[in-house]
Parts: C-alpha cells; sequence; structure tokens
C-alpha cells in the first residue's frame, strides 16, 4: 500500500491578533503527523512569543535576518529549502503588501521571495483594510503569481466590528494546508461518491432509516477532491457541509439516489458507494399520517434495488469501490460482498463502532488480500483509502 511521507511545513507569523490561532493551527499540524518549523516577524512578537511556538514545534523559532548560527547565515535560504510548502498564518496587510511587490526586509518576506515551494498565506485584518482597493489589488497580485489565499473568513473581529478579514479558523487552516500536499493522483478524472443514509416513507411524518451521520462519505468526497478529481457528490439527509468544490445532489430516498446515480454514472470512471442505503422499503406508504391506536400496526417491507450492484454489473461499470459496515463476521461477509458485487475494492469496518462516531477503522480488501489501518479520523482514514484506489485504478486504467 502507497504510504504518504511526513509533511514538511515552514509556518510563518506576522504582527496581529489572530497570531493566538497560530499555536492551534501549528499544534493540529503536528498532530497530523507534520514537522513544522516556526519563522516570526518582530511584529509577530508582540503578540505571541517565540517561546510558545517554540514549545508546541518543538524547533527553535527564527526571526533574524542576520543569525550566524544558521548555515552560511543565509536563513532566507537554507531554512526553506527542505520545506513541502511555506503558510503564513496571520499574514497581514503589510505583510501582503510586501509579498505583491517582492519587497524583503526580513527574515519571513526575504525566505518567502527565495523559496521552491509553494507559499499559502491567510489575511487577518480589519474589514476595511481587507476590503481596501490597495489590499484587493495585492491579493490579485498574488493569486496572478501563483499564491495560494486561504480566506478570510467573515465574522466578529477584534476591532469589535463585523464583516470579512477575519482569519480563518485553525482547524479549518489545517485541513486546507494538508490537502494542498495530498498528491494530485486523479487530476481530471470524474469520481462519483454517495453518502449519509436513505430515508423510506411510512407516512408523511414516519419513516425507516438508519444511524449513518454521513461523515465517511463526506471525507472521502473531501479526499478525492484533494487529489484533483472532479467530485459528484450524491447525498442524503445530512446535517453536514458539503466539501467546498463537491457538485451535490441531494436525495432522500434509496430510489431517489439510485436515479440520481444513473443520471451521473455515464461520466464517472470512479463509483464509491459510502451511503448506507436502506435495504427495504415499505411496500404501500400511508398518504396520510397513520393515526396512533391501542391495535398493532404491521408494515409490508419490500428490498429497495441493489445500488452499488446495478451499477458494478453495468456492461462497462466505472472502478467500483464498496464499503462495508458489518455487526460480526467482518472478514467473512466483506469478502463475499466483495466477491458477489464484482468488486476491485472494498472498505469495511465494524458497524456499532463506527456508525455516527468521529474517527474509524478501516480495513481495505482486494485481490491482493486484506489491508487494515491504524484507527484515525474519517478524513485520515478516507486520504489513504483514496491513495489505495488510486492506485488500483491506475494499474487497472495501464
Amino acid at each position: 500500500m502507497h504510504t504518504q511521507a511526513t509533511a514538511r511545513i515552514l509556518l510563518g507569523l506576522t504582527g496581529g491578533v489572530a497570531a493566538y490561532k497560530a499555536a492551534e493551527l501549528c499544534r493540529l499540524l503536528l498532530q497530523s503527523g507534520a514537522n513544522v518549523r516556526v519563522v516570526m516577524t518582530a511584529a509577530a512578537n508582540q503578540f505571541i512569543t517565540p517561546v510558545t511556538m517554540q514549545a508546541l514545534s518543538g524547533q527553535p523559532v527564527a526571526g533574524d535576518l542576520w543569525d550566524r548560527s544558521i548555515g552560511n547565515a543565509m536563513g532566507h535560504i537554507e531554512l526553506s529549502r527542505d520545506r513541502d510548502l511555506i503558510v503564513v498564518a496571520p499574514a497581514s496587510a503589510d505583510f501582503i503588501a510586501k509579498l505583491a511587490h517582492g519587497l524583503a526586509d526580513d527574515l519571513l518576506s526575504t525566505l518567502c521571495l527565495a523559496r521552491e515551494c509553494p507559499l499559502l498565506i491567510a489575511p487577518a485584518m480589519n474589514r476595511q483594510m481587507w476590503e481596501n482597493a490597495a489590499t484587493q489589488r495585492n491579493i490579485a497580485q498574488l493569486q496572478q503569481d501563483g499564491i495560494t489565499i486561504l480566506g478570510p473568513g467573515i465574522g466578529d473581529q477584534a476591532c469589535g466590528e463585523v464583516g470579512a478579514g477575519r482569519m480563518l479558523e485553525a482547524e479549518e487552516l489545517a485541513s486546507l494546508v494538508l490537502a494542498t500536499l495530498q498528491p494530485k493522483l486523479l487530476s481530471g478524472v470524474h469520481v462519483l461518491v454517495t453518502a449519509g443514509p436513505t430515508f423510506e416513507a411510512i407516512d408523511p411524518v414516519r419513516g425507516i432509516t438508519n444511524r449513518s451521520s454521513g461523515r465517511m462519505g463526506y471525507a472521502v468526497a473531501q479526499a478525492v477532491l484533494e487529489t484533483g478529481a472532479r467530485v459528484t457528490l450524491v447525498s442524503g439527509p445530512t446535517a453536514l457541509t458539503p466539501p467546498p468544490g463537491a457538485h451535490v445532489v441531494r436525495v432522500v430516498s434509496a430510489q431517489e439516489m439510485l436515479d440520481a446515480v444513473n443520471a451521473h454514472v455515464d461520466t464517472a470512471q470512479i463509483f464509491v458507494s459510502v451511503a448506507a442505503v436502506s435495504d427495504y422499503r415499505v411496500r404501500h406508504a400511508s398518504a396520510r399520517k397513520i393515526k396512533k391506536s391501542d391495535a398493532s400496526l404491521t408494515l409490508e417491507l419490500e428490498p429497495t434495488i441493489d445500488i452499488l450492484k446495478t451499477v458494478s454489473t453495468r456492461p462497462s461499470p466505472p472502478f467500483c469501490v464498496g464499503f462495508a459496515a458489518e455487526s460480526h463476521d467482518l472478514d467473512k461477509f466483506a469478502q463475499e460482498k466483495r466477491l458477489h458485487k464484482k468488486l476491485p475494492l472494498l472498505a469495511a469496518n465494524v458497524a456499532q463502532d463506527a456508525i455516527g462516531a468521529e474517527d474509524n477503522e478501516l480495513i481495505l480488501f482486494d485481490d491482493s488480500g486484506r489491508h487494515a489501518l491504524p484507527r484515525g479520523s474519517k478524513l485520515e482514514q478516507a486520504r489513504v483509502l483514496v491513495r489505495h484506489m488510486a492506485q488500483l485504478y491506475r494499474a487497472r486504467d495501464h
């Protein structure tokens, strides 16, 4: 299976109240397994101390352009050469202006100018500063230069005003930074993903559903987007926010999900069936609310159509990935499902441990055998799954 090397990130801090969020961003990046080196401007030191960032990163914090302890006394060269990317958070209006005009009068601006790796910036400033024509010109110039702009967010600001300009929250920034580092293994590929539960009506107010939160399917959609693919996400009822960039088709019932899949599958090279689709529906749903009484109620159920099998047994099916949630005999049932539905890859987990949970423990089954993934967040699991899926897809495609 494919393994990913440790991400090497240089985190730059400039002057701004949002510098406190950089501490949490550093912690989250380290938690993901990244190696984080911190560089601070003199203004940043007014808001958070280098001691704090050194304690969090586990590495000395740099800030002096003339530091002779750095190899060849060239910190602007040495500090970034082994990094996979640079992220500046917070990025002040002043620092953005420096970048836009190629100014280099301190360590952080100089190493950004001398870099060989991608640069991401997270703007943080008062809303008037953000909306100022000069700032907008500078941002447009940075985008034209290939620098990625993360945010800003909209909301309450330290000055007491409300509007655009606040730095994104650390959790969102960490996700965006790590997404940038994912290899673009599926660039140009259309991937169709189903997610969430379905709801089968009993009457206008009641129905049959399950405990699926949709988190795993949404995580898969996010992980696929990170690889450069185009994603269509067919989602059952959830309270989740879809990943930016996905084309979302919202459905309720298994039949609606099947119809949506059929409408998009012809252009998809890969189909990932993550949704927990109801196996049964009420044969004759009531058009009116069934009134409660002391008598017992019998519902006649009929099976729904198997969406994954319908796709995988097409004359020319896309590369199909299935999911199985089992309460017992996981390996046995997962392998049987994979073979029965003719799937090149199936991901399985224990239903009572995974459904509704925020983390997961997947086991992948393919023609070469069984691959157990260490327990982790659903996005972490989805990224490993998608890398493995991309390998198998490319091997089959070529």
